[in-house]
């Protein structure tokens, strides 16, 4: 088992993703510690009422800040990075802001976690990343970066950093879909555009993807996740069937469609059963690292609109 015995830190821990990684972890595994670092008290606070486990440590800091990451980091083995600025309006209206955070945040991380000697650093990345169009993408795009050369900062040292890229979280704080639930009560539903497609997953199959990320990384990956597509249009169908539409343009920084995976990632990708693995182009990586894999053709991309697999409103439905 990944955490069984092992301390745990998760940064943004009080987040959607963090507070159900964190009830996952608890109830499958048996970890000595796992460590919440996050900004909020009051989210704290309810986490620590809610779950009311002795195993559960709260962290009040800021990635922003090094020294207090370090004193958090002491004595850890595994780090899951999920803090970020990712509402995209606010990153573009507060620039500086979503460059401290999502950037030199990533960069204090990677050095503490060196420094303290932790095993394995996952962090969680976006399909916003992916030929970026806006702020909140641009830093998430570095951040990745970073993070993937880390690994060759780590010299003799036992830390190894990888990466997770997904699309949208059904149910997140922030999602399309309270909003949708919301404007339903009005009887129009705002849409910014008829054709907009999106990568979906679900919190639970991002907390197993996340576990066995971890399990696997080597050190210099991406794991990209076999997940479905969906329509926006259906989503509003699904969610507020009866209600008007109410198509409003594409915002600044917004694309129609997401990507997940370029033709130029594809080129030192494998495809495995449940996901595609981004292998970084180090020069000491060699190509023996992941068995069982294949290479993907010439030309090939993996997009919310080439999409194999798309989710029903039917399954949609059943899913919220």
């Amino acid at each position: 088992m990944p955490f069984d015995g092992k301390t745990i830190l998760i940064t943004g821990g009080t987040g959607s993703f963090g507070q159900h990684f964190v009830k996952a972890t608890l109830a499958r595994y048996r970890p000595k510690a796992i460590r919440i670092f996050s900004r909020d008290e009051l989210k704290q606070h309810e986490m620590r009422e809610a779950l009311q486990d002795d195993r559960l440590r709260f962290f009040i800091g800021d990635i922003r800040d090094k020294e207090r990451l370090s004193r958090a980091l002491r004595g850890t083995h595994i780090v899951v990075h999920a803090a970020a600025l990712k509402q995209i309006p606010a990153c573009e209206y507060n620039p500086f802001e979503a460059v401290q955070t999502n950037i030199l945040g990533a960069q204090n991380l990677i050095n503490a976690t060196i420094d303290e000697g932790i095993e394995r650093v996952l962090a969680l990345s976006t399909d916003k990343a992916v030929n970026p169009v806006n702020l909140y993408g641009a830093t998430k795009l570095c951040a990745d970066k970073l993070f993937i050369q880390g690994n060759s900062y780590t010299g003799a040292g036992p830390t190894k950093f990888a990466c997770v890229r997904y699309g949208n979280v059904l149910g997140s704080r922030g999602s399309v879909i309270p909003l949708f639930r919301e404007q339903r009560k009005s009887g129009i539903v705002t849409m910014t555009d008829r054709r907009m497609t999106r990568f979906w997953i679900t919190l639970n199959q991002a907390v197993d993807f996340v576990t066995h990320s971890i399990e696997r990384m080597q050190g210099g990956e991406i794991f990209v996740p076999k997940i479905p597509s969906m329509a926006l249009l259906d989503l509003v169908q699904a969610i507020a069937p009866d209600c008007q539409i109410r198509e409003t343009g594409i915002r600044p920084g917004e694309k129609l469609h997401e990507v997940l995976l370029t033709e130029d990632d594809a080129r030192h990708t494998l495809e495995f059963d449940d996901c595609f693995l981004i292998e970084p182009e180090f020069p000491w990586w060699g190509g023996s690292r992941w068995m069982g894999g294949k290479p993907l053709p010439e030309g090939f991309s993996y997009r919310s609109d080439n999409n194999t697999q798309w989710l029903t409103i039917e399954a949609l439905v059943r899913l919220i």
